[in-house]
């Protein structure tokens, strides 16, 4: 069997490490070394802007009994005339490939699109109602059973 021999820093760098695990210390710290006035600043940077929500939705394009995908043309349209009206302010939207559990436990695999619409927090009431009515008009236009949601709070600033 071999032995290993270790130094007194070493035994020192392990102590500390041991303290450290079992009574923790801040993470930026740790893996960041000690905080400077440069990383303050970038902090308090990083805050500046005003409290928004960031409203996520997930549309698919499949749809069922045979019919034939959403086009990106039909779902373009949907967007300009349903969407545009109610957030003029903008949006952002990006094509994706998504899959989900539909309500007869088949696993669906479509072209998506999420589009995500930033608000004021304040504002977030009235904009609920119409990201709901977003929702069940595309679901009633194409027949499907759900676009997605998700909401964030964020700090904006533009």
């Amino acid at each position: 069997m071999r032995q290993i021999r270790i130094t007194m820093p070493a035994a020192a760098v392990f102590a500390a490490a041991a303290l450290l695990l079992t009574f923790g210390g801040p993470v930026s710290e740790v893996s960041l070394g000690p905080r400077t006035a440069s990383a303050a600043s970038d902090e308090a940077a990083s805050e500046k802007g005003s409290p928004y929500v960031s409203t996520h939705l997930y549309f698919g394009t499949g749809r069922h009994n045979g019919n034939p995908p959403i086009t990106e043309e039909e779902f373009m349209k949907f967007v300009a005339e349903v969407v545009t009206p109610r957030f003029p302010s903008g949006l952002t939207l990006q094509e994706a490939r998504g899959q989900w559990r539909d309500k007869e436990g088949d696993v669906n695999r479509e072209r998506s699109y999420e589009l995500t619409l930033m608000y004021p927090v304040r504002e977030a009431h009235a904009r609920n109602a119409d990201i709901e009515y977003i929702r069940r008009l595309y679901c009633t236009t194409w027949e499907l059973e759900s676009v997605g949601r998700a909401d964030v709070r964020a700090q904006v600033d533009f």
